[in-house]
């Protein structure tokens, strides 16, 4: 049974940090793409960052360049979500997801029906 366990959410104010984490277990954790996703109230979900399975290669939204940095730890079965200057537009329940499909296209890691097993979310409330 594919489980994915986000955490690390919560109430920053704008310019601190947070570092989500993402447990995964039930499948082969090291053979999927893994992808952050966020939605904020009223709002379409919407990609955040991707990492291959190799590590090789990372994707991210233009929103969050240059202020976020995903990572994952195949040994440990996790990714994580490194979230630097915060912004009260980066509030919203993040998402943590896995495909085993995702590559080798990269414009794959960006859409939400690449991904095949979801979390429960995380809430990240950035106030200003």
């Amino acid at each position: 049974q594919v489980q994915l366990l986000e955490s690390g959410g919560g109430l920053v104010q704008a310019g601190g940090s947070l570092r989500l984490s993402c447990a995964a277990s039930g499948f082969t954790f090291s053979s999927y793409a893994m992808g952050w996703f966020r939605q904020a109230p009223g709002k379409e979900l919407e990609f955040v960052a991707a990492i291959s399975w190799s590590v090789e290669k990372t994707y991210y939204a233009d929103s969050v360049k240059g202020r976020f940095t995903i990572s994952r730890d195949n040994a440990k079965n996790a990714v994580y979500l490194q979230m630097n200057s915060l912004k009260p537009e980066d509030t919203a329940v993040y998402y943590c997801a896995a495909g085993s499909r995702v590559a080798p296209s990269s414009s794959n890691y960006y859409i939400p029906q690449s991904y095949d097993d979801w979390g429960q979310g995380t809430q990240v409330t950035v106030s200003s």
